[in-house]
């Protein structure tokens, strides 16, 4: 059989060139599709970024105490990031202590967030059939209302005649009026989980949604209970959903400051984000601002390379 003549079974006329694979097609249009948010980023990350650095490694007017950009690279002055980086790694530097801090805030509010999301997306996803809907939007509903004023409605519950010291004291009957607001690491915690836990609501209730119900009944025709699919089937599936609720949370975590603010403004709880918020409103300190906020943005990129290799190689193992 020679090269030009007809295949069996096929439909093209002999000679004529093979169709392009309409998964490379479909492929070139999503490309096409990425390339607005790809430019988003561009703008919007990308340059940010490279400002942030340009005023990190920049120079500060004498006259003014104001930052100075260099753009040129070549040009760049590393003395203010090593003078930071050296503060940070030093015991009892201020910064190091706050990240520290930070770093173990996160992760018992994102711990916290996961104990109390998934319960309610498990039940949301897999049991609560045609209310799931309702369900879903009756809790998160309340998280509407803005990241300020819920703070502040908790600020009222926490005072010291508030309705939590009202109940404590059996409305005045006990003399136990607990001052919550000043330095109380737990209420920062706790404000943190409250503010933060929606975002891990929804992207569990979403990977708990898409669970193939056949996988699941598989493993109960094999003879594994409800406890044991769960934690041999349903949880590790779950787990690139859970990665990615984690970060939904602790990334903005990081860089909280305002409910640190208003449920302790105590320096035993500060957090980096309001050790770079009082550094930026001092003057001639912007560099150094800008020093922390590359510290932090370099932290949060371990966890997010995590996520992208994990999603990665499951990829891989599935084709």
């Amino acid at each position: 059989m020679t090269s030009t003549e007809e295949q069996p079974g096929s439909t093209a006329p002999a000679g004529a060139p093979a169709p392009a694979p309409r998964r490379d097609r479909s492929g070139r249009l999503w490309q096409l599709l990425a390339l607005p948010g790809l430019a988003w980023l561009a703008v919007f990350f990308v340059v940010p970024l490279y400002l942030v650095l340009a005023i990190v490694f920049g120079r500060l007017d004498p006259l003014f105490r104001t930052p100075v950009p260099v753009w040129n690279p070549l040009q760049w002055d590393t003395s203010v990031f090593v003078d930071v980086l050296r503060e940070t790694f030093t015991p009892g530097g201020l910064f190091g202590a706050a990240l520290v801090r930070t770093v173990v805030y996160v992760l018992v509010a994102s711990t916290l967030c996961v104990l109390i999301a998934f319960p309610i997306a498990y039940y949301a996803a897999r049991l609560a059939g045609r209310r799931r809907g309702l369900l879903l939007a009756l809790l998160i509903a309340p998280f509407w209302i803005s990241y300020m004023m819920r703070m502040l409605a908790w600020v009222n519950l926490l005072a010291r005649e508030g309705l939590v010291n009202r109940v404590i004291s059996l409305d005045g009957l006990l003399d136990v009026r607990p001052n919550w607001l000043s330095g109380n690491a737990l209420v920062v915690v706790l404000g943190l989980v409250y503010g933060y836990v929606p975002y891990m609501i929804v992207p569990l209730y979403a990977g708990l949604d898409r669970l193939p119900q056949s996988v699941l009944e598989a493993a109960r025709d094999l003879g594994a209970g409800r406890a044991s699919s769960f934690w041999r089937v349903t949880l590790p599936m779950c787990r690139p959903t859970i990665v990615a609720g984690v970060l939904l949370t602790c990334l903005p975590m990081l860089g909280d400051y305002f409910t640190n603010d208003l449920l302790s403004a105590s320096p035993g709880t500060s957090m980096v984000g309001n050790l770079i918020n009082t550094t930026v409103l001092t003057p001639g300190q912007t560099g150094a601002a800008g020093a922390y906020v590359t510290i932090v943005f370099v932290i949060a990129l371990i966890p997010m390379v995590y996520y992208v290799r994990s999603v990665s190689r499951e990829d891989v193992a599935r084709t």
